[in-house]
């Protein structure tokens, strides 16, 4: 226990020198292995330096995109994915100057290239060290942090159980104690008994009480967002003479904004069409050759200002039935052969692009939601409206951090969140992680379960004490 506590203490240190480590086990295997054949790697030189420089500023950008090396922060198979392909684009961006720096250095005027299969090597390498070094670090962490009590705060006809769920998934972060509504009489005294408080889907009058005692207990505190809180995130304190205040000045695209984000929009669509034409060829070939129905599906969907457009996707489920706006739901039996595996790895939404270059949608923005859809969740929620501020995306903060089976609500404060916040920054960044959401599908490709009946039959205190007692008795699942 005193070696424990000791360790504690040096958190940091070990957290700075995993990172460290980390970065000389990706720079180490590129320089050493690509040096065999381009040996101006292997000693003092100017292709060393610029090649060096390259490959740090691209790493460093690129763990900024997909995160770092997050010890103790993420479970080890999502910094391994999120390293996998920070590594990919920065070896490939060090592959380029070196190249062009030995293209300098030989006495021909021509291009000359860096060895191809030293390349892949080298990633292999990385990789290999990388999986080793994250497990072997998150493992030391969690041996030195065991998990924090935490508790649930919530309303007792919530959906509740799916944000258990998900904190069940870190238990060696989180060890759930109990989950209790905000009205019991003994609030304080089960937040007093635990480290981290979880205030979930309450109004923000009901979650102040509890934020208030948390806050003076000293406890890790977490609450989902409403739209308060997004208007709020984006703010900067003010001071007029002794009064704090926090402004939250109206967000809008500058023109040079727009142009930037329209243009790149035309540029990057028709490349990518370009690019993706074989794949685009070969699956309206495989769904005609299927069934023989339409290869095309065309559904209404909103963009900006509430325009309405037809969103073009690769039909993918039974030609009786694509006409029917109803969400697909877990091993539905109308989805094609070969609808299963395009909607698997996303190639069903490669037509939107021409959606983009009609300038009906963006690369990046909120889901073009259905118009059944709309009507419906701004009923329920009338801040759902709020999304039409920008245009439709292919790809933004709810498609690449929702499910399928996300809540309406969920997926109305990410958008939100993608709206109140834009920058081409964050566009940027949002594009490349697409990228990593196509290297796991299977992580953001969840459809809704046809029968949920059994969580929402089971009483509050049943489901908080069944949901407490397996967090605290399952194993830590990577």
């Amino acid at each position: 226990m005193r070696d424990k506590s000791l360790l504690r203490r040096f958190s940091h240190t070990l957290l700075l020198l995993a990172k460290v480590i980390a970065f000389i086990g990706a720079a180490a295997p590129y320089f050493l292995i690509m040096g065999t054949k381009h040996w101006p790697l292997l000693y003092i030189s100017r292709t060393l330096a610029v090649t060096g420089l390259a490959f740090l500023m691209s790493y460093i950008f690129m763990s900024r995109i997909y995160g770092g090396f997050d010890i103790g922060k993420r479970k080890s198979k999502p910094i391994i994915y999120s390293q996998t392909a920070a590594l990919l684009f920065t070896d490939l961006v060090a592959y380029v100057f070196l190249s062009i720096m030995l293209s300098n250095e030989t006495v021909e005027n021509r291009v000359h290239f860096a060895n191809v299969w030293l390349l892949l090597l080298s990633y292999a390498a990385q990789i290999i060290l990388l999986v080793g070094l994250t497990y072997w670090f998150n493992g030391l962490y969690f041996r030195i942090h065991e998990p924090l009590n935490c508790l649930v705060v919530t309303h007792q006809d919530s959906d509740f159980m799916s944000f258990v769920k998900e904190i069940r998934r870190f238990r060696k972060q989180f060890h759930l104690t109990q989950a209790v509504d905000f009205r019991h009489p003994d609030l304080e005294r089960y937040i007093g008994q635990n480290d981290i408080i979880f205030f979930y889907d309450l109004t923000p009058e009901e979650r102040e009480r509890g934020v208030l005692y948390a806050y003076r207990r000293k406890k890790d505190i977490y609450y989902s967002l409403n739209l308060s809180d997004i208007v709020a995130l984006r703010g900067t304190p003010i001071y007029f003479s002794d009064k704090s205040m926090l402004a939250s000045p109206e967000r809008y695209m500058s023109f040079e904004q727009r142009i930037i984000k329209r243009g790149g929009d035309l540029v990057l669509a028709t490349l990518a069409l370009i690019v993706l034409s074989p794949v685009f060829l070969i699956t309206a070939l495989a769904i005609k050759l299927e069934d023989g129905g339409p290869v095309f599906y065309r559904q209404e969907r909103v963009t900006y200002a509430g325009r309405i457009f037809e969103v073009i996707k690769f039909r993918s489920m039974r030609v009786e039935d694509g006409g029917k706006h109803v969400s697909v739901s877990k091993d539905d039996d109308r989805i094609t052969k070969v609808g299963r595996f395009i909607r698997k790895y996303r190639i069903d939404e490669i037509p939107q692009l021409i959606n983009i270059i009609r300038s009906d949608m963006s690369i990046v923005g909120p889901r073009p939601e259905m118009v059944e859809n709309v009507e419906k969740y701004t009923a329920e929620y009338p801040e759902f409206v709020y999304r039409e501020r920008a245009k439709a995306g292919l790809t933004g903060m709810a498609q690449i951090y929702g499910k399928y089976n996300t809540s309406p609500k969920d997926k109305l404060m990410l958008d939100l969140s993608y709206i109140e916040h834009f920058s081409i920054w964050l566009d940027l960044k949002l594009m490349f992680r697409t990228v990593l959401v196509l290297f796991t599908p299977e992580e953001s490709t969840e459809a809704f379960e046809e029968d949920q009946s059994g969580e929402e039959d089971a009483s509050y205190e049943d489901t908080a004490s069944e949901a407490a007692g397996d967090a605290a008795g399952e194993a830590y699942d990577e």
